[in-house]
């Protein structure tokens, strides 16, 4: 009897004597656990992020002691790898995206205020009279950053320079070619001259801080030592300019060096802006106005599509509903094609098949019209499009949510005397939307923030003559989108504001939506 309970200990999960297979798996999955945290850590030691060192390694250490163990931390084997994966990709994202929306992050405003002395340091300098030159290679590191691989024909002393300073060569690992000019450098990889012109202007605008100036390149081939004509004065946490002698003074507000006319140096530093960053959707006109434009037709374009989608996939699911319609496979399949191909690939030959003048639906009814030229007719457009994306999505969800209500049910209501319609608006639809409500509801969600229809159709377009920045098809994701990586100048501390509005109105949505989904599940239960 001892014999048989001890094998049935084995035999259960998680007890510490499980079998070789099982052990070597538990193995393998732990030490896949230990690379991922060194490699995690690595960086976050480099960078100085002890809190996040102390975090991967506690993380690490709670995984081993829970998969250590025996038997009686069962249930924690399956809810801590599941809560760990939800902190890292939801709720640290969610707190990434808040903590940015109240900084003035952004194009100017990118590092600290040191890293912006050192660019407005850098970037006054000028080569003067007397100034040291060195022969120069161009070269990527590993992370192809350009290095400038310089060398003092004088002294014949080596050095790699970027944009954190100079860092000197052992001879030995730097050879020249019969020319004279570098040919290799151990661990960087030489440009040709044809892969350097292509980084030309990431030559031009580099500068290899060093005392008193810094170090820029002359052509591809030569390099000088400049002298910076602004430098920080701590004494007043400002910029004196000793050519002209202008006085810039730090604002800790924004984050910028301003002179007595308000005038700011374009370089900047990160700064805590509170909630200027959500206010300035309320209070700002040039904002304020564009925010709300894109926020109806945000609603709008989330309901329509839906409810167009939702309407033409349960009219096909009645449809071959019917028990006695022949061929409902092939049909179906027929239905079903759409959903099946890659929806990317899909949104672009739509945005071809509206081209005015080699589309195909212009050619194939002889019209002329520019689909995305109007903001209509482009609404109505993309609009079209995710009927015919999504609709089989529905169709689908609807054919199983109609062959799961029950036969009797029908039937009795026309015993009842109901007709067809009365009999699908009193008992079938209500009965479907207890059901598929919260897929209406994700579905709703996802196309409110349905980024690839927008902007591999329209691109957001078309735009008003002069405004760049809001489109009449925009959604607040691609709004958002346009503010942070737009031409004109990136805006992350707004954007990430932009994105915690997105986050907050569909949360709300959702919200009232299982609400009331609970009530119908209560009167029909």
């Amino acid at each position: 009897m001892d014999a048989v309970q001890t094998a049935s200990r084995q035999r259960s999960p998680g007890y510490a004597g499980t079998s070789l297979t099982g052990l070597v798996v538990r193995i393998t999955l732990l030490g896949v656990v230990a690379a991922l945290a060194v490699w995690a850590v690595l960086p976050l030691i480099g960078a100085r992020s002890w809190i996040g060192v102390g975090v991967v390694a506690a993380a690490t250490a709670l995984l081993f002691w829970i998969y250590l163990t025996p038997n009686k931390r069962l249930p924690l084997k399956y809810l801590v790898p599941g809560t760990l994966l939800l902190i890292a990709f939801q709720i640290v994202p969610v707190l990434f995206t808040l903590s940015t929306s109240v900084t003035n992050f952004g194009d100017g405003h990118r590092g600290s205020k040191d890293e912006a002395i050192v660019s407005i340091q850098t970037a006054s300098i000028t080569q003067v009279p007397g100034s040291p030159e060195y022969d120069l290679a161009i070269a990527t590191g590993g992370d192809d950053t350009l290095v400038f691989i310089l060398s003092d024909p004088a002294t014949g002393r080596y050095w790699a320079g970027d944009a954190d300073g100079l860092k000197d060569l052992v001879p030995a690992d730097v050879q020249k070619g019969l020319s004279g000019k570098i040919t290799e450098a151990r661990g960087y990889t030489i440009l040709t001259a044809a892969e350097a012109a292509e980084r030309s202007q990431e030559i031009t605008d580099l500068a290899v801080p060093v005392d008193g100036g810094g170090i820029r390149a002359n052509g591809l081939s030569k390099a000088f030592k400049g002298t910076s004509s602004r430098a920080y004065d701590q004494a007043c946490d400002c910029v004196r300019d000793s050519v002209t002698g202008e006085v810039w003074t730090a604002d800790p507000e924004t984050g910028y060096f301003t002179d007595a006319a308000g005038q700011s140096l374009p370089q900047g530093w990160q700064v805590a802006v509170g909630l200027d960053n959500y206010t300035r959707v309320v209070t700002d006109e040039k904002i304020r106005g564009p925010f709300l434009s894109v926020l109806w037709w945000n609603f709008a374009f989330a309901i329509l599509s839906v409810l167009v989608t939702f309407g033409l996939g349960l009219l096909c699911a009645i449809a071959l509903h019917k028990e006695r319609l022949r061929a409902k496979f092939l049909y179906r399949t027929l239905i079903v094609l759409p959903y099946a191909m890659p929806a990317f690939a899909m949104l672009l030959i739509w945005r071809d098949m509206f081209n005015q003048d080699f589309g195909l639906i212009n050619t194939m009814f002889g019209l002329d019209v520019g689909w995305f030229s109007n903001p209509w007719t482009a609404r109505f457009a993309v609009i079209l499009v995710q009927l015919w994306l999504g609709f089989p999505y529905m169709f689908l969800v609807a054919t199983g949510a109609l062959q799961a209500i029950p036969s009797e049910t029908l039937e009795a209501a026309k015993i009842d005397g109901a007709t067809g319609w009365q009999a699908f608006r009193r008992i079938t639809l209500p009965l479907l939307l207890v059901s598929l409500t919260p897929l209406l509801i994700s579905s709703f969600a996802f196309n409110f923030n349905n980024f690839n229809a927008i902007q591999l159709t329209t691109g957001g377009g078309p735009f008003a003559a002069g405004n760049s920045s809001v489109g009449a098809t925009d959604l607040l994701i691609t709004y958002t989108y346009r503010l942070a990586f737009g031409g004109q100048g990136a805006q992350y501390g707004f954007a990430a504001a932009v994105s915690v509005f997105i986050f907050l109105i569909v949360a709300t949505v959702s919200v009232i939506g299982f609400r009331r989904t609970r009530a119908q599940e209560e009167i029909y239960r």
